[in-house]
């Protein structure tokens, strides 16, 4: 299978974007982030844009393979439009939960946007068995972000 670059890189950055611009509008939030009482198996915050790189990376990978695997148009284009949806909800959740503190808010975000990725990994799957797994890492993910998110409400 020939890779087509251009596409590949553009699948990549628009994903990386997103984090990129969501990390600007919540500039200094890991500052705030370890301020905050947080429940056990809180990681360390170097970790998130560690993590959150590759699963952007990940979701980027996803997205091409869903678009290269030469399946029929309209169920790509609804797994690219639910892909991008959840992006959406990703972008906003930080906002949510550093720049407004809105904490029990962010938790129901974050539930919908899990639910999101997790609609978007079904329909990646069934266009490309490899985008649908690449998906899980970042599910996975949001799941713990949902459990700490949930810690933090509580105990702040």
């Amino acid at each position: 299978m020939k890779i087509n670059k251009r596409l590949l890189i553009l699948c990549l950055a628009i994903p990386l974007v997103v984090g990129g611009l969501a990390a600007l509008l919540t500039n200094g939030s890991m500052d705030t982030f370890e301020t905050l009482n947080q429940p056990p198996l809180s990681p360390p915050g170097w970790l998130f844009p560690v993590a959150w790189t590759l699963l952007y990376i990940l979701m980027g990978i996803a997205s091409y393979l869903v678009l290269t695997a030469g399946k029929s148009r309209e169920a790509t284009q609804r797994a690219l439009v639910t892909y991008g949806i959840q992006l959406a909800f990703n972008f906003l959740w930080p906002v949510f939960f550093f720049n407004l503190s809105m904490y029990l808010f962010a938790f129901i975000w974050l539930v919908a946007l899990w639910l999101l990725i997790l609609i978007t990994a079904v329909q990646f799957y069934r266009i490309s068995d490899a985008a649908g797994f690449l998906m899980i890492p970042y599910l996975l993910w949001v799941a713990f972000a949902g459990y700490l998110n949930f810690g933090i409400y509580l105990l702040n």
